[in-house]
């Protein structure tokens, strides 16, 4: 398979490719590899060689706790899109997990090739920064929010923002999106218990901001949702600029 679509997607909303960029991105050979819910795709710890982007459900970087294995905390969320360990390429290994969260598709692509792509693309080199600078940026982001705001708030901040970033690449139209998570999950992204985060949906959905059914979540009022969550996109670097 060639590079995914979406990641294509991904670079263009933020910086203008060139037919050759484009070219090279998709003749790009891939692994295309599917996971189930909770099965490692990248497992911590190892000399990587290759890395992978997300196709089609979410994913999730996992730290565990040594002493208690049982316990987890979750850092980051991967969508369509979403060059997923892109940072395992400059690193000796991983200090983390990535999991699948619910069923998910993903495309591996080797090393060498990003060593081609590096040495002979500085544009794509940049762009491939870019996408890690950005992952940064949204962590950083999930700690702001999580010292700011209370956990509908703190909520309903996340669900903008996973619905601003699967909108970006066309997987979510219409402030409708799919969201394999069960509350387990999102207590353990967001640092609650899953009482915490079964009040937060139903102070949500009490609002008329969102209609959330089983994985299908319909944002109701976007511009209520947004205030509420005090969320400003600015971190996701959605406008287009020469990098």
């Amino acid at each position: 398979m060639a590079i995914t679509e979406y990641f294509v997607r991904y670079l263009q909303r933020r910086d203008q490719l060139s037919a050759e960029d484009i070219d090279r991105l998709r003749a790009t050979p891939t692994t295309h590899e599917s996971f189930g819910p909770g099965e490692i795709i990248v497992p911590q710890g190892r000399m990587a060689t290759r890395s992978c982007m997300m196709l089609r459900g979410m994913s999730a970087r996992q730290h565990r706790n040594a002493a208690r294995p049982e316990e987890r905390v979750i850092t980051a969320l991967h969508v369509p899109g979403d060059f997923v360990d892109l940072h395992g390429f400059v690193l000796a290994g991983l200090e983390h997990d990535v999991v699948s969260m619910g069923r998910s598709e993903v495309e591996f692509v080797g090393h060498d090739e990003l060593r081609e792509i590096t040495a002979h693309f500085p544009h794509l080199t940049r762009l491939l920064w870019m996408s890690t600078v950005i992952d940064a940026a949204i962590h950083r982001q999930w700690l702001v929010a999580s010292a700011s705001l209370r956990s509908s708030a703190h909520l309903a901040h996340l669900l903008c923002e996973i619905y601003t970033r699967l909108a970006t690449v066309g997987a979510a139209q219409n402030h409708v999106f799919t969201l394999p998570l069960l509350q387990k999950e999102l207590a353990d992204i967001l640092g609650y218990t899953p009482i915490h985060i079964n009040r937060a949906v139903r102070d949500l959905r009490a609002s008329g901001l969102l209609r959330w059914t089983g994985q299908e979540v319909e944002i109701l009022d976007w511009p209520r949702l947004v205030r509420f969550a005090r969320f400003r996109p600015e971190y996701l670097e959605l406008e287009q600029a020469s990098r």
